[in-house]
Parts: structure tokens; C-alpha cells; sequence
């Protein structure tokens, strides 16, 4: 039996989300935005970037979305002396058997934390590459399938440039969105304080509000929500206008457009429909397609931001009317 042996509606997905977000909103304060953000990826299925200053809750957002999801979790820390194998595994040799035996390593689970990714050399980090795009991985030719699902949560500290290492485009690309935190308004940072001290203990500690099938069923169900033909054509046009940006040596790449397309979906689905509008689009425009661009040298000596350029390309791509019935949904097609 197929293992979404479930079949849920959109509207279903819709108040298990809203519970998963609130479940996890106990323990990690005032990021409702954001923590939508990050359980939007991994409902469309995606791996997240969560590129922020240290101690902004990161590590801990991670945690508690594995534990609301019922999913198995592991945390890898990534330093400059971390070997592919670390992240992948190894064949060891077993002395009882007089034969070499894989140990698995850690990327063989649900969710997996990448922590501090850009601290590790390319050739570690390469070794994510196979597994967040195909889900599988290679080691001594021998290929072995990872377990469904399973999405990548990795962290990058953007302000410690010594001993880091950039992460190359095509490991950007492999992420469906990039979201930081940024830090708490005085109110939420003494809330923090405060649950502390309540719980009288460090770990915080949340319930499953789902399982890993249930998840399955979830992302299986957004096929279901309905994009217009005029919808899916604005996705081209804003895709394609940050290839043509005056600011832009690379733009984003077909990727992007797959990335709004799905990321959208969610955002109708939080919004308690099953089609999408223009807004959807326009709400996840940012983190689906500023961390895919490449701006031309200059632009950093005047200081231009790829999210500026995302906003630009928003403002000047005009936005369809809702209303027509997408081709896929009509007779004969």
C-alpha cells in the first residue's frame, strides 16, 4: 500500500497547519510570519534556509517543527573539519562478519538540521546536494533511497565571514526559500524570558499535532488547490523579469517559478481556500526568489539587496484578474 494512504482536503491541511503553527508558537515566540514561512516549505515539499544572527531561535525553530510533526530529528553541526561521510555515512568493516557493513549516517532521517552549513568546506557541502534534490545518496557506488519525508532545515550565520565558506549557487538553488527572524520586539523577548522561567528547565518540549504519514497526506492534498492559467503565467513573468533587471548578472533560475508555484499553494491553503490568487504569489515572492539571484559587482558597493530587486520586479509586473479557468481543468485538455 502506498504510504499516503490518507486522503485528506485542502481545508484539512489548512487547520492541521494552523495547529502545527500554534503548537510551535508556544515555544518559540512572536515569529508567526516567519514560522509560516518555514512550515510552508516544508509542506511544498522543499528544504529551508534560515540565514540569521546567532541566538534568534534558529536551532530551536527546527527542533520544535520535527516535534510537532512527529518527524525523527537530527541536528549536524557543520565545521571546517567535517568530511562528506560525516554527513552521508561509511562502509566500516565488521570484524564478527569479516565483511564491510554501511552505518548510516545522519541525513538518513525526517528532518535534518544543517547547522551553521557555510562553515563547512564545498566539498562537505556537496554532499547535501544529491540528497536534498534526488533524495538519495551514493557512497562507494552503492545508492541507497532515503525514507519519505525528508526536508533539510539548515542555518547560515550571515555576519561571521572568517572561517566560512559561501555557498555556491547551486546549493542555493536547491533551497525552496531563505527566511531569517531578525530580533524580538521587547515585549516577545521578555516572553521568552518569562516561559523560561515557568517551565523551570531549558528544553521545551511539544506534543506531536501530526505524524510523518499525515504530513505525507498534507503535501499530497496541495495538488488539489487550483492555479489558474493567469496565475501561472504572472509566476513565469516575475521569474523571467529578474533575468532582464539592470541589476541582475544571473537570475533566478525555472527553479524559482517551481518554488512560487508551490509556495503559493500553501499560502491559499493558510488562507482557507483551494486556489490561488495574485497575493499568494506576492507573499512569498521574496523568499522564494531573492536568494536565487546574483547581483552584478557593483551593486554591492551600493549596497542593493536582492530582495530590493524582488520588490522592484513586483512593483513593475502586473498582476492578472482571478477568474479563469485554468486550461488542465477544462474538457479535453
Amino acid at each position: 500500500m502506498n504510504d499516503v494512504d490518507r486522503t485528506i482536503s485542502p481545508a484539512e491541511v489548512g487547520r492541521l497547519a494552523r495547529a502545527v503553527l500554534d503548537a510551535v508558537g508556544t515555544v518559540v515566540v512572536g515569529k508567526r510570519d516567519t514560522l509560516e514561512l518555514v512550515l510552508a516549505g516544508i509542506l511544498a515539499g522543499g528544504h529551508v534556509l534560515l540565514e540569521d544572527l546567532p541566538g534568534l531561535g534558529k536551532t530551536l525553530t527546527a527542533r520544535s517543527f520535527a516535534q510537532a510533526l512527529g518527524l525523527d530529528f537530527r541536528r549536524l553541526q557543520f565545521t571546517p573539519d567535517l568530511l562528506p561521510a560525516d554527513v552521508t555515512g561509511s562502509f566500516l568493516y565488521d570484524q564478527s562478519s569479516g565483511d564491510f557493513s554501511f552505518r548510516a549516517g545522519p541525513v538518513f532521517t525526517n528532518l535534518l538540521l544543517a547547522d551553521e552549513i557555510n562553515r563547512t568546506p564545498p566539498k562537505t557541502q556537496s554532499a547535501l546536494l544529491e540528497a536534498m534534490q534526488e533524495k538519495q545518496v551514493s557512497v562507494e557506488g552503492v545508492t541507497y533511497r532515503l525514507d519519505e519525508p525528508f526536508h533539510v532545515l539548515a542555518t547560515a550565520n550571515p555576519i561571521e565571514y572568517e572561517g566560512t565558506y559561501p555557498l555556491p549557487e547551486a546549493q542555493l538553488d536547491r533551497f525552496l526559500l531563505r527566511v531569517s527572524f531578525g530580533y524580538p520586539e521587547p515585549e516577545q523577548e521578555w516572553e521568552v524570558l518569562r516561559r523560561r522561567m515557568t517551565r523551570r528547565r531549558e528544553e521545551a518540549e511539544i506534543s506531536p499535532v501530526v505524524d510523518a504519514k499525515t504530513l505525507r497526506a498534507m503535501q499530497a492534498a496541495l495538488e488539489n488547490v487550483v492555479v489558474e492559467d493567469s496565475i501561472g503565467r504572472y509566476i513565469v513573468a516575475l521569474t523571467s523579469a529578474t533575468r532582464e533587471h539592470p541589476s541582475v548578472l544571473v537570475g533566478a533560475s525555472p527553479r524559482g517559478s517551481l518554488a512560487l508555484l508551490l509556495l503559493s499553494r500553501v499560502r491559499a491553503v493558510f488562507a482557507g481556500r483551494d486556489y490561488v490568487v495574485p497575493e499568494d504569489v506576492k507573499e512569498v515572492a521574496v523568499p522564494a526568489l531573492a536568494h536565487r539571484i546574483t547581483l552584478r559587482p557593483e551593486m554591492w558597493l551600493r549596497r542593493v539587496d536582492p530582495s530590493f530587486v524582488v520588490g522592484e520586479v513586483l512593483d513593475a509586473t502586473p498582476a492578472p484578474a482571478s477568474g479563469a479557468l485554468p486550461s488542465h481543468g477544462r474538457p479535453g485538455y
